[in-house]
């Protein structure tokens, strides 16, 4: 069965997505002793943070045509597996060198670089009667966060 996602379903996946970026930057934070790199890292938690609130803000915004539900669903299950999608698949927790300040800049341009190529590929199943477009305004800001961190992993060399 196919199953077309609404702009709701996707900003309830990049806030969760955005809520696991901040834990990351969190607990990489907590590993590194230079003041100006944990800071740094505390700032880019803080980023995550504001988009979190950015994107449900976005999502509160919504038409009701873009939040309405594209399957019948009484027991939440999508809502399940996309939360699950979200968890395992951008900033999950892998085995990194949290005490290297260029391995947590490669990490996180990573996990930026998947959530990116993540909300593309959403945006082939987000019908643009139901937000398409609005995937836009995410991958601008998971853009965003690459230039900063590339500029930083850049800097630290």
């Amino acid at each position: 069965m196919s199953y077309d996602f609404n702009a709701k379903d996707v900003f309830e996946m990049a806030e969760q997505i955005e809520r696991n970026g901040a834990a990351f930057y969190r607990n990489a934070a907590a590993d590194i002793t230079d003041p100006d790199a944990k800071n740094f890292l505390l700032d880019l938690a803080a980023m995550e943070d504001d988009h979190e609130k950015t994107f449900s803000a976005m999502r509160k915004k919504l038409p009701e045509a873009e939040k309405a539900p594209t399957a019948f669903d009484p027991e939440g299950e999508a809502v399940s597996y996309l939360k699950a999608l979200a968890d395992t698949r951008i900033f999950f927790k892998k085995e990194i060198d949290t005490t290297s300040m260029q391995a947590i800049l490669k990490a996180a341009i990573l996990a930026e670089k998947d959530s990116i190529v993540f909300y593309l590929g959403m945006k082939d199943l987000v019908p643009e009667s139901l937000g398409q477009s609005r995937l836009d305004d995410i991958i601008r800001e998971e853009m965003s966060h690459i230039k900063l961190l590339s500029h930083r992993l850049i800097a630290t060399k």
